[in-house]
């Protein structure tokens, strides 16, 4: 019987198992959408507080502003989302469809018919029963605008010195236009936060100093120029000299910035309770579901509730700005900067004008005042931020996987 030979061991493979990478729950950025869920949460609640027994305003509907609020946060989440879940190709090719969509909204304010007045300022479209405000979605639109014209040029030319001197007439020229249309309805306000968003956007683009220096000393002679050609409204000349002196017209134009004070010193240290607040429940504070929530806070919540809601604001402004300073490319650093810049600043002029160290010029806290058009740009700008930060993520995960194929071949 013939021995069979042995047989030899078969070389064995190596096979390597590449871990799967992280879900998208946890590539979200949960320091960035928990304060935004908290501040909508709050918001919601100030909103509830501040309409729930002012009759004149909800003909007796206690819940009727609370209910048209969510729904409007229900409406900015799927946007936010959407947003968030776009391919940032998309974005960038989309970014001169939003720019001029939002330019034709701007105009049509002016149009008879269309454009809505409220309190002084022509700003508002209505279509079809739905009021809209788009300077609101102007803000987004001249971000993403700037940050393509910018990225684009950066990627062409492979140097870091990529702005040439048409280059920033060309992004003035982006500004300019929204700029233009804005201070003709007139709308001091949403002006003020538009020119700090462009200030800052310009800056992060890489403008000089020179030019940026010549920003601030052209701002400062047409707003001087405005008040001497008489372009602003009386009622905004008036709003002025009652930020400086309240006193001059404590029943007319200093009356809103008395009544915000006195009712965040009635707050003390822990508020008066919610649906509790003595000004707020009388109704003597204006506006104060939209323009002075803030002072909703003040008083119910008190010093501990106020600062709850400006910590909360700097800690979604901080994570942006972390977002920014990560961003895998030139056109998510700028655009993600210049979210923060607009974000930021607009939180301030309204907290600033509550407490009496800004003028009163109308402008919405982000996240918590009652509005759609400004919850709807909000959660667009949120999602943009998600949408970034995605992307960094995605950019790093790539890394890792190449790292660890690499190593596994030796």
């Amino acid at each position: 019987m013939a021995l069979s030979s042995p047989t030899r061991p078969s070389a064995t493979r190596r096979v390597v198992v590449t871990p799967a990478g992280p879900s998208l729950w946890t590539r979200l950025d949960w320091t960035l959408l928990l304060p935004t869920v908290a501040l909508l949460s709050l918001g919601a609640l100030l909103v509830w507080s501040a309409t729930a027994h002012n009759d004149a305003l909800t003909d007796g509907d206690s819940t009727g502003y609370v209910v048209r609020h969510l729904v409007n946060i229900g409406i900015g989440g799927v946007l936010c989302c959407l947003v968030a879940a776009t391919d940032h190709r998309w974005v960038r090719i989309w970014s001169p469809a939003v720019y001029l969509a939002s330019l034709i909204g701007l105009a049509l304010v002016f149009v008879p018919g269309v454009g809505t007045s409220i309190n002084g300022s022509r700003s508002w479209i209505d279509l079809a029963g739905l009021t809209l405000q788009p300077a609101e979605f102007a803000k987004l639109a001249v971000i993403v605008s700037i940050a393509l014209v910018v990225a684009e040029r950066a990627e062409r030319r492979r140097t870091p010195t990529f702005l040439r001197h048409r280059d920033v007439l060309l992004l003035l020229l982006i500004a300019a236009l929204p700029a233009v249309l804005i201070t003709l309805q007139p709308d001091l306000g949403t002006m003020l936060v538009f020119s700090a968003m462009v200030f800052g956007v310009l800056a992060l683009a890489g403008l000089s100093k020179r030019w940026l220096a010549a920003l601030v000393l052209g701002t400062v002679a047409a707003g001087f120029a405005a008040l001497q050609s008489g372009l602003l409204e009386e009622y905004q000349l008036d709003r002025f000299a009652a930020f400086t002196d309240p006193s001059l017209d404590p029943l007319g134009a200093g009356y809103n910035t008395t009544q915000a004070r006195i009712a965040i010193g009635n707050g003390g240290l822990f508020g008066q309770g919610l649906l509790d607040g003595s000004q707020t429940q009388s109704g003597f504070v204006p506006e104060q579901h939209t323009d002075f929530v803030f002072t909703v806070a003040g008083e119910e919540l008190g010093l501990v509730g106020a600062t709850a809601v400006v910590g909360l604001l700097g800690l979604l402004l901080w994570r942006g700005l972390r977002i920014a300073l990560h961003a895998p490319d030139l056109f998510g650093r700028v655009a993600a900067g210049g979210i923060v810049c607009w974000l930021g600043f607009q939180a301030f002029q309204n907290i600033g004008m509550c407490l009496g160290i800004m003028p009163v010029t109308g402008v919405p806290l982000p996240l918590v005042s009652y509005g759609g058009t400004s919850m709807f740009a909000t959660m667009v700008a949120i999602g943009m931020l998600l949408n970034i930060h995605l992307r960094t993520e995605n950019s790093l995960g790539l890394g890792v996987v190449r790292s660890r194929l690499a190593r596994s071949r030796f």
